[in-house]
């Protein structure tokens, strides 16, 4: 509900700009324009930028030789994201990688981490190749991770003066003849300082846990939107803030694009505004008709970094070029609720209400108080729809680069059927008229809730399967209707897969309950 009111509130916001713009553009500045450092300097200084040839040159090959081979093996994907209650690909193919065991949700969709070498870890990959793409990741998020260390150190250096041992932008460096040696885009970023000196904090803020990677040729795309409040340009990537990330952590985010590939930039002298030819990354102030926008261009190797809180009152977008390319964004994504750790543990937690007599074998609750049969049933409802329906609804696409998720996600089943195994239990119980009429209509209130919503998600999650969208995925990515059962199929489940005749039966016993307490 919270995520609904929030889309909510960004449109009628999206609304009331455009309305108030009407045919006008808002102004937006590019290098090219004599005013572009001061305005970064004031407005944007939580935005740090580093050329090509400030990153050591074996590790630009490596990365890139390690896209180029995952475009190879056709592991990028579009992704079937739910915006506003529809379906849509994304223009940008995308895969992340990551942490094992981690997850990345946006627009309501959950990414399952193709896991880079880690210690401890058994990961088999498809192809020595596979492997060699996600080493290559891992040392660029490693080296990410050092340089964002040593930027809000840097940048706290010079509020304090305290941290020693620093790299420390040149704050004298003219910003359009860095832009023109190529070097740091960002010379004075005095507004940024870390305001506690807690390294254990400053390491929570960069240790980035996964990478969400990009691509796009846009020459091969029909159509793109454009930019609307400035007048930018086609973009690949819509205005927005990046979702579920550790509140004022960095994101950092490395550029490829193939220049090799035959497509220049402008030579138009007199070019207004920003080289469609180029890709940018461009930048606003979020839900601000005052403020000039940004326009940055973005070279191969490039990367930038959006420091502190720049990513909660700003917006960005991605302004697409002519070439193809890639990019690597590194984030510390809040996995509170992410990993399989957690998810594992709310499995358990669930379980314990559930015991097998010694004797008999027979399977029974321990518990039927409201707030502990609620409670399994939410957790109930969080692994079918938040794990499995995500896992499965994006069809085999992991299996091309490693089968690493199969396990948990089979474990995870198991759990599953556990649960609906007390369901059943809870639905056999509260039939029963020995217990107390006020206690169990209680039960069966919260029991009827959780029903409701399961029943709502499973016609969603089925309607989705079977979409156009859904349709015109290529074969190995169509998503899966999983799970799913009839009546007809020997697979022992205690419930229908339709709740509609369980959740009348349990609104007709909360009435007959009812009409019989006293006033």
């Amino acid at each position: 509900m919270k995520r609904r009111a929030g889309e909510r509130e960004k449109e009628l916001k999206k609304k009331r700009l455009l309305e108030e713009l009407g045919e006008n553009r808002l102004p937006y500045m590019t290098p090219a324009d004599d005013d572009f450092h001061q305005l970064w300097k004031t407005k944007y200084s939580k935005l740090i930028f580093r050329k090509s040839e400030t990153v050591p040159e074996e590790l630009h090959q490596m990365v890139q030789k390690g896209f180029l081979t995952l475009r190879e093996h056709d592991c990028f994907f579009q992704d079937l994201v739910r915006i506003k209650g529809k379906d849509f690909l994304t223009p940008v193919s995308r895969i992340l990688i990551g942490n094992p065991g981690c997850t990345y949700k946006y627009l309501n969709t959950r990414l399952f981490t193709v896991p880079w070498p880690t210690e401890g870890y058994d990961i088999k990959y498809c192809s020595p190749q596979i492997h060699d793409a996600c080493k290559a990741l891992i040392r660029l998020n490693d080296y990410l991770h050092i340089e964002a260390v040593k930027t809000l150190q840097g940048q706290n250096l010079c509020e304090t003066k305290e941290i020693k041992d620093t790299t420390v932008i040149d704050r004298e460096q003219s910003f359009a003849t860095s832009l023109t040696e190529r070097g740091s885009v960002s010379k004075d970023q005095s507004g940024v300082c870390v305001p506690e000196d807690d390294s254990i904090s400053l390491k929570n803020r960069t240790s980035y846990n996964l990478t969400l990677l990009n691509y796009m040729d846009p020459l091969q795309m029909l159509y793109l939107k454009q930019e609307p409040y400035f007048g930018m340009g086609n973009m690949a990537v819509s205005w927005h803030h990046d979702e579920n990330l550790v509140e004022r952590s960095t994101v950092a985010v490395y550029s490829y694009s193939c220049e090799d590939s035959g497509v220049g930039e402008s030579n138009e002298q007199e070019l207004k505004g920003r080289d469609p030819a180029v890709w940018h990354v461009g930048l606003k102030v979020a839900w601000d008709i005052e403020t000039p926008g940004l326009a940055i261009p973005l070279h191969q190797g490039d990367f930038y970094l959006m420091l502190d809180d720049l990513n909660m009152t700003h917006q960005h977008c991605v302004l697409a070029g002519l070439s193809p390319r890639f990019s690597s964004t590194h984030r510390v994504a809040d996995c509170s609720r992410g990993t399989l750790e957690y998810i594992f543990g709310q499995c358990e937690l669930a379980l314990q209400n559930l015991q097998t007599d010694s004797d008999s074998m027979a399977l029974s609750l321990k518990s039927l108080e409201a707030a502990v049969v609620k409670q399994v049933e939410e957790i109930h409802n969080e692994v079918e729809f938040e794990w499995l329906r995500q896992f499965w609804f994006q069809g085999k696409r992991y299996l091309k680069c490693t089968d690493w998720w199969l396990k948990p996600m089979a474990k995870l089943e198991e759990f599953w059927r556990k649960m609906e195994i007390m369901t059943s239990l809870v639905l056999s119980e509260v039939r029963k008229e020995q217990q107390i009429e006020e206690q169990r209509n209680e039960t069966i209130s919260c029991f009827l809730l959780v029903l409701k919503e399961r029943q709502r998600l499973r016609k969603e999650w089925t309607v989705r399967c079977q979409s156009d969208a859904a349709e015109s995925l290529p074969e190995d990515q169509k998503p899966e209707c999983h799970p799913f059962w009839t009546d007809d199929d020997e697979c022992n489940m205690p419930l229908p897969y339709d709740l509609e005749e369980v959740i009348a039966y349990l609104q007709n016993l909360t009435q007959w309950i009812t009409s019989d307490l006293p006033a």
